[in-house]
């Protein structure tokens, strides 16, 4: 068992996420960054897909209860196991009755800490990821808070204390983030000085940045061809009659400040979509920190779908490199 003695900002327990249900309304859930979910679960001899903590900008602290294995990626928010402070992805063992906290992230937003044999919650239509929007799957459907115990499944055996991700397989976080974009189905609706704006213009990410969706600041407003809205869509030029939204679509409510849906994000309603962020990406804004700026940039569909295949390949080296 680990016992939550802080439960940090916000907390969850997640894994790759539940696919095949989006149409039903309950998104996929799971990390918003699948690599650093991956690269930590490889570490400790976990597959990739076990269930972690994804922990926020502030991370928790925890009393282990048992000897295990561990490992943390993602943002840099450096492990301490009582005030000895550890190295990031790479494995490290944490005893009985030992507490491991975290600093302040000093670059990314979210840092995952992975445990050998994986949170061993129960499975809920196919994940252990954390939905607290319907109260679904995770610890009890919800972010952790103090007093909380998390059982620890049973660890394969196949690592060890010291394991380390390669320096060519670790994630460069901070600055400025590139953002692939491939305009959406509503993109013809944007004006051209609008149109144009959008992938000129540099932006931020406001505070309202979350595992549903991320708002950004700081550019010029968005206007919208002018024409007569049709019947149920409202009096905003943004808004639409009903649509489906994927993960990654760009939002952008009255034109003024674009909103990327993220993995917890409802499917569908009544926003125009401009476009949508290409899924090899979607990590790049999990680890975004409000403030933090970014552009986008249009790409070809062609060119999404290349980049998720060498996406994937990184995933495929990932697995080689480190036993599961």
């Amino acid at each position: 068992m680990i016992k939550v003695l802080k439960p940090g900002l916000a907390t969850s327990v997640q894994d790759l996420g539940r696919e095949g249900y989006y149409h039903l309304g309950i998104p996929p859930s799971g990390a918003l960054d699948q690599y650093a979910l991956s690269a930590a679960n490889q570490l400790v001899g976990n597959p990739a897909g076990l269930a972690a903590l994804e922990c926020t900008l502030l991370g928790p602290e925890l009393e282990f209860q048992q000897d295990a294995l561990v490992a943390v990626s993602g943002a840099h928010m450096t492990p301490r196991v009582d005030g000895v402070e550890m190295h990031l992805d790479t494995a490290f063992t944490v005893k009985a009755g030992q507490v491991l906290s975290f600093d302040f992230p000093r670059a990314g937003g979210r840092a995952y800490l992975a445990v050998a044999g994986g949170i061993d919650v129960p499975v809920v239509l196919g994940s252990r990821s954390t939905y607290a929007l319907g109260a679904l799957g995770g610890f009890q459907g919800r972010r952790l808070i103090a007093g909380d115990e998390l059982p620890v499944g049973i660890a394969s055996g196949k690592s060890r204390a010291g394991a380390s991700l390669p320096m060519a397989l670790r994630q460069s976080l901070g600055g400025e983030i590139t953002l692939r974009v491939v305009p959406g189905l509503y993109y013809h609706r944007l004006t051209e000085s609008a149109a144009k704006s959008f992938f000129a213009e540099p932006w931020t990410v406001g505070s309202e940045a979350d595992r549903i969706g991320y708002r950004f600041k700081g550019g010029s407003a968005l206007s919208f061809q002018p024409r007569e809205q049709p019947f149920g869509a409202g009096s905003d030029p943004s808004n639409i009659v009903d649509s489906c939204y994927p993960i990654g679509s760009i939002q952008v409510p009255a034109g003024l400040e674009p909103i990327v849906l993220h993995r917890d994000a409802v499917s569908g309603g009544g926003y125009a979509m401009i476009g949508t962020v290409i899924s090899a990406d979607l990590d790049l804004i999990g680890q975004m920190q409000p403030n933090q700026k970014a552009r986008f940039v249009a790409v070809t569909l062609e060119e999404a779908l290349e980049a998720r295949r060498s996406y994937k390949k990184k995933l495929s080296c990932l697995s080689k490199l480190l036993p599961s």
